[in-house]
């Protein structure tokens, strides 16, 4: 288990710039990045117990912020460069 948050930037560093173009012009993946920032957002405080949560949670959550990301992956990589 890591306590380092999973930022789309971090996670996709060679599409900083396609990411923060397509938050401003795409309304939908707008939207997927900050559902994703608010799910990982969750996970971390989970990971370092600032909040507490039972395992199926946790468990939801990772997995909601991993489709999440897929979806996200699948916009970058057929979003013109």
């Amino acid at each position: 288990m890591t306590h380092t948050p999973h930022e789309l930037v971090e996670e996709f560093p060679t599409h900083a710039a396609r990411i923060h173009m397509l938050k401003e012009k795409d309304a939908h993946f707008a939207r997927l990045a900050d559902e994703y920032h608010a799910v990982n957002r969750d996970i971390h405080r989970l990971e370092t117990r600032v909040e507490a949560a039972g395992e199926a949670r946790e468990e939801e959550l990772r997995i909601r912020r991993m489709k999440l990301k897929d979806e996200i992956a699948a916009i970058l990589a057929a979003a013109p460069a």
